[in-house]
């Protein structure tokens, strides 16, 4: 059988003061004047009883419930799950706070249930994410609701969102290029995600070649081809094979992702190249592929930790208006890059 749960009538009848009292000593509360005995009788059950609050009844007369929730697409189930929510259960927790986390798979109906189940258990608010950077248009369940848009934007809400800093990291890993040395040959494998799929390209693909194309032309640097295609290692080994077969040799390769840098690798390999000593190779992502590869791949790291804690705080500040956040992603060198042979 269940015990039964300590109530604070319970700990006011064993402190011998009214439950009124026992209340506002339990909560903290100074706007009544309690001898320093009763308080201390009162503390002195609690812990005796064992008793713990009612967080729910308290949610239903305070309208706070110190509960949050992160509804996402797909983050839940991928493997960068783990140090976003990570960082958003570290934030949450700091405040002592509880963090409910919750999948749509993109469903729509069920991001529709889900919201609206959070909304019944009274939730302070919510981290709306999504697994791609991109625009999106909020549930209407959650035009009234606090919430921060983690990974995401929209133009047509005033709410906060949290990005990764993705032109800063296109201008980082033309940095890494141009401080090895290299000023011509350089090409870009990936470029803005312009595929059949995907026409208009992907905002990440568009962010990070603004910063790489910025800071190559502060410069005075041109890059010398870029290859528009999907962000598969497949895709990287065709380009990079269509471009030595041309009878170019790149001197470095931007790719716009770990996977396209893996099959740039393999391409490379195949050819006769060796990376660094006659292609350097810069990538994004930081995935478990860039510290597997060989040489080691210097890549500009996606902040999922950061992302995860930063909006949560955010949200838990109480940050309002359409304010967006950019996250900075922190580069990773390793022996991918070299100074070209002359």
């Amino acid at each position: 059988m269940s015990r039964r749960r300590v109530t604070m009538t319970d700990v006011a009848r064993l402190a011998g003061v009214s439950p009124t009292t026992a209340s506002f000593v339990l909560a903290g509360r100074r706007d009544m004047r309690i001898s320093g005995d009763a308080e201390e009788r009162v503390r002195r059950a609690a812990r005796e009883l064992g008793y713990r609050p009612n967080l729910t009844a308290r949610g239903l007369r305070t309208s706070v419930t110190r509960t949050i929730a992160l509804i996402s697409d797909t983050i839940a189930t991928t493997q960068f799950a783990g140090e976003v929510i990570h960082g958003a259960l570290d934030a949450a927790g700091a405040r002592d706070h509880v963090l409910f986390v919750a999948e749509t798979e993109g469903d729509p109906r069920t991001e529709t249930r889900l919201v609206e189940g959070m909304l019944d258990r009274q939730v302070d608010g919510f981290v709306y994410a999504t697994m791609y950077s991109r625009e999106v248009r909020l549930p209407a369940a959650l035009r009234d609701a606090r919430v921060v848009l983690l990974n995401c934007y929209t133009e047509d809400t005033l709410a906060p969102s949290v990005l990764p800093d993705e032109v800063g990291a296109g201008r980082d890993a033309a940095g890494v290029v141009l401080g090895a040395g290299h000023r011509d040959g350089v090409h870009a494998v990936g470029g803005r995600h312009l595929t059949d799929a995907t026409p208009d390209g992907v905002w990440a693909g568009w962010e990070r070649m603004r910063g790489v194309e910025e800071v190559l032309a502060g410069a005075g640097v041109r890059l010398d081809g870029v290859a528009e295609c999907d962000w598969q290692p497949e895709d990287g080994h065709r380009e990079v094979l269509r471009l030595l077969g041309a009878g170019t040799v790149p001197r470095a390769l931007i790719c716009l992702n770990d996977r396209i840098a893996l099959g740039a690798y393999q391409a490379l390999q195949e050819s006769g190249l060796r990376v660094p000593d006659d292609v350097s190779v810069v990538s994004f992502d930081d995935s478990d592929l860039a510290r597997w590869l060989r040489p080691g791949l210097t890549s500009v790291a996606l902040p999922h930790y950061r992302l995860g804690r930063t909006a949560v705080e955010l949200l838990l500040d109480g940050e309002t208006g359409a304010a967006v956040h950019r996250v900075p992603m922190p580069v990773m060198l390793r022996a991918s890059h070299a100074r070209p042979e002359s």
